[in-house]
């Protein structure tokens, strides 16, 4: 069950390609796939379903839904350069991460810290608050997060504290 819901994450999100930004449809959308993301482990811990696959699954949507949404809102709104620089940089050290825990350990590890749940909702919420809270603010916050986590989960990985 709690993979069906992360599968409807993925559909949701490979459904937003096709709706106008910040439309109803686009918000509606957008809500269902959060939601999702915060359901199905809920769902597999109840029901323990919790797994290897389905938090692999789970890191698969939540990174579909990351590249539809950048996709989508980065041509229509305004991105400060700064702000493309650092999100660069956070996906750098994120792909370091993963190459040091496939190097170190022969798998590939995701780390569902403490932080990396915090900067999820932070992105979660980024696009709900566009209209009202400038990008340069929220946008710096957020990838403060995003930063922080990614360091701790490299540390982590590299400490052998996974």
């Amino acid at each position: 069950m709690a993979n069906l819901i992360t599968i409807v994450r993925i559909l949701c999100s490979i459904a937003l390609l096709f709706c106008p930004v910040f439309s109803p449809a686009f918000y509606t959308l957008y809500v269902i796939a959060g939601i999702s993301d915060m359901a199905d482990g809920a769902v597999a811990r109840k029901t323990g379903t919790a797994g290897e696959f389905g938090s692999k699954l789970d890191t698969a949507a939540d990174f579909v839904l990351v590249v539809v949404c950048l996709i989508k809102l980065i041509p229509a709104i305004q991105v400060p350069a700064w702000l493309i620089i650092w999100i660069i940089i956070i996906a750098l050290i994120k792909a370091v991460n993963l190459i040091s825990g496939y190097v170190m350990l022969r798998k590939m590890i995701v780390l569902h810290t403490v932080m990396n749940k915090v900067t999820g909702v932070l992105l979660f919420v980024l696009p709900l608050t566009l209209t009202v809270i400038d990008l340069k603010y929220s946008g710096a916050v957020v990838s403060a997060a995003a930063t922080f986590a990614a360091i701790q989960e490299g540390h982590l990985i590299r400490t052998g504290t996974v």
